[in-house]
């Protein structure tokens, strides 16, 4: 197979990758909150129990803590 072929594959690979992607993206916004979810709000006792520090709940208080 020539470099031509070769590039081809690659890229028809890359397009049905980003299309997947994108497809499953669309997918996951137009997915309806489960029932019971709709609204949670964040409880500063379960989360001054809570160490991790990834969450964006933990570094925003984190951030009204110093202010």
């Amino acid at each position: 197979m020539t470099t031509t072929g070769y590039l081809i594959i690659a890229i028809s690979i890359l397009i049905v990758l980003l299309a997947v992607f994108i497809i499953s993206f669309v997918l996951y916004r137009k997915t309806p909150v489960p029932k019971g979810c709709e609204d949670i709000q964040i409880n500063d006792e379960h989360c001054s129990m809570c160490g991790h520090s990834e969450c964006a709940n933990y570094q925003g208080k984190d951030k009204e803590e110093q202010q």
